[in-house]
């Protein structure tokens, strides 16, 4: 994709993966719009990046979805650029009992959150010139951990929606990349410097890099082997992966 000269709405911008691409587009030129539930946070990115704006956004809430769009399409009327980022990555167990509250909300935010926004603003993109949206998806739409077993389907349900989204927009000006992150050092989980997390800003550097190209998925080369995984011995290395993972587990507080 171009990376200068968009108008770019991002939403669950204000901390993160989400914060750290809307500050690189910021740098870059870009007109950005942030989106996140809470005011103070929007106030605080935007109060450190003159010139980028912020729109309050409850993502699993269709009506918010409804009224934001409304709004983006009022006050910039070129917006060309969608990234859907908000997501939620609460822990579960696939061997017990799971909180069905905590499973439709990670359903909803993950899946049905992108979906309806870009629904939302699809026939705005569509009227640009040149249009891109991106939906974050993981290295775990590949490689499911247990331990977050409805998380990771969401995910993978996103990558493969992203496939016929991108089918079905190939006639259009409306290009469709997927970011498939690695375990980035962020608070979706928990922040701590383990050295098996990607850190944020190389992360966002190669992102770029890549972004830059006309591939259709953006992943980085630590990750390059998991996004292969599909085949014959992709059981064999799901199993070996989470034995890993409960051997040498991801720490969950400070």
């Amino acid at each position: 994709m171009q990376l200068t000269e968009n108008t770019v709405f991002i939403t669950g911008a204000t901390s993160g993966i989400g914060r750290a691409l809307a500050e690189a587009f910021h740098a870059r030129g870009n007109q950005v719009i942030i989106a996140g539930r809470r005011q103070a946070l929007l106030d605080e990115v935007t109060a450190a990046n003159p010139g980028m704006a912020g729109i309050r956004l409850d993502i699993t809430d269709p009506a918010s979805i409804d009224a934001a769009a409304a709004e983006l399409i009022a006050r910039f009327p070129r917006l060309n650029v969608l990234v859907n980022n908000a997501g939620i990555m609460p822990f579960d167990d696939p061997a017990g009992v799971i909180d069905d509250a905590v499973s439709q909300q990670i359903v909803t935010t993950n899946l049905l959150g992108p979906i309806r926004m870009t629904s939302a603003l699809i026939e705005q993109l569509k009227s640009q010139p040149r249009s891109t949206i991106i939906n974050n998806t993981s290295v775990l739409a590949y490689v499911p951990l247990a331990g977050n077993a409805v998380y990771c389907a969401t995910k993978a349900a996103l990558h493969s929606y992203t496939m016929s989204q991108r089918f079905a927009l190939r006639d259009t000006s409306v290009r469709v990349q997927e970011i498939a992150p690695p375990w980035v050092d962020t608070d979706l989980i928990h922040k701590g410097g383990d050295p098996r997390a990607m850190p944020l800003d190389a992360f966002i550097a190669e992102t770029f890099a890549k972004l830059a190209g006309d591939d259709e998925e953006v992943i980085v080369d630590a990750i390059a082997q998991f996004r292969d995984n599909p085949g014959a011995g992709e059981h064999a290395l799901v199993h070996g992966f989470n034995l890993a993972m409960v051997e040498n587990p991801i720490p969950t507080g400070a």
